[in-house]
């Protein structure tokens, strides 16, 4: 069986896809454009540059190392100092000048090697555009992770490497080797995040908390069983009012709430099978009665199962 998180990203269906590597000489700067369902991601394998998001106030320094997450796929532009931001050109006019036609490594700018180059390694995480959890929705609008591959450990430093020497190189099967390895990047980057002080502002400190995370965990392995604020409490190790108390503080929602809550996402799973049934859909979320079930779903949704199945197949 999966663990909380493994089990969160699975159902979320999220996918991995490298859309380039760079080699940037400045001057130079490029416009991505917001996507909707898709975690943006930039690793810094070598020299830096600053990363300015939609909505913040201040861009972001990105030195040789790290990585930066735009976890809801906002608007953003990647540019190497802050006297050349306006040379920042659309990624399309980018790819159009540079004559990149999606293999090997984009090359691009001013050709002033001197001032250094800048690598950047470059994807983005797709999920399914129905699917919706607490955990992605919550996240802040950029994750800086400083000098990711050393923090995260030597095999996470190794991945990168990787990464860097197989991505857009010439020897067999490397774009997939590349591919697949970055999918471990967003559990590992989510999992540090989590983890760190900054999650208690987002209300995501819960899934980090030793105590929660255990009836996270019993309930993500078997969502379907009968969950009670108490059965969660006994796998917690906390008494009913506690474990309440620490939910709400922590997670920012009540406990059934979250059990609802990933008991629709289930369904919808099930509800984007053509070959799955709404009973189906019902007793893999934990409802004994497709009555039950659609008014909850209609509740939570906004949409009857029947409509949303019309809406996701």
């Amino acid at each position: 069986m999966l663990d909380l998180l493994s089990d969160i990203l699975t159902n979320l269906s999220v996918r991995g896809t490298l859309y380039f590597r760079t080699a940037f000489t400045s001057p130079w700067g490029v416009a991505v454009p917001s996507y909707e369902n898709v975690a943006r991601f930039h690793f810094a394998h070598r020299g830096g540059c600053l990363v300015a998001v939609e909505g913040m106030e201040k861009p972001v320094v990105m030195a040789q190392g790290d990585l930066i997450i735009i976890p809801h796929g906002a608007a953003h532009e990647l540019y190497c100092s802050p006297e050349t931001r306006d040379v920042v050109l659309s990624l399309d006019t980018v790819l159009e000048r540079s004559g990149y036609t999606g293999a090997g490594v984009l090359v691009y700018g001013g050709g002033d090697e001197e001032l250094g180059e800048t690598q950047l390694i470059c994807g983005h995480f797709s999920y399914e555009r129905t699917a919706r959890h607490v955990l992605m929705e919550r996240l802040p609008p950029v994750i800086h992770l400083k000098n990711y591959g050393e923090d995260a450990g030597r095999w996470m430093e190794a991945t990168l490497r990787v990464i860097g020497d197989e991505a857009g190189g010439h020897r067999m099967g490397g774009d997939l080797i590349a591919l697949k390895m970055s999918e471990a990047i967003l559990a590992q980057a989510i999992r540090s995040f989590i983890e760190s002080n900054e999650a208690t502002k987002w209300g995501l400190a819960g899934f980090a908390d030793m105590h929660l995370s255990h009836a996270l965990d019993a309930f993500h392995k078997a969502p379907h069983e009968t969950w009670t604020v108490e059965r969660l409490a006994r796998e917690a190790g906390l008494s009913r009012t506690g474990f309440a108390v620490q939910f709400q503080q922590k997670m920012e929602m009540t406990p059934m709430q979250y059990v609802t809550a990933w008991r629709m996402e289930i369904a919808k799973k099930y509800l984007s099978n053509p070959v799955m049934t709404l009973t189906d859909a019902a007793e893999r979320a934990g409802y004994a009665s497709d009555s039950a079930f659609a008014r909850v779903f209609k509740k939570e949704t906004g949409m009857t199962p029947a409509g949303f199945r019309k809406v996701a197949i």
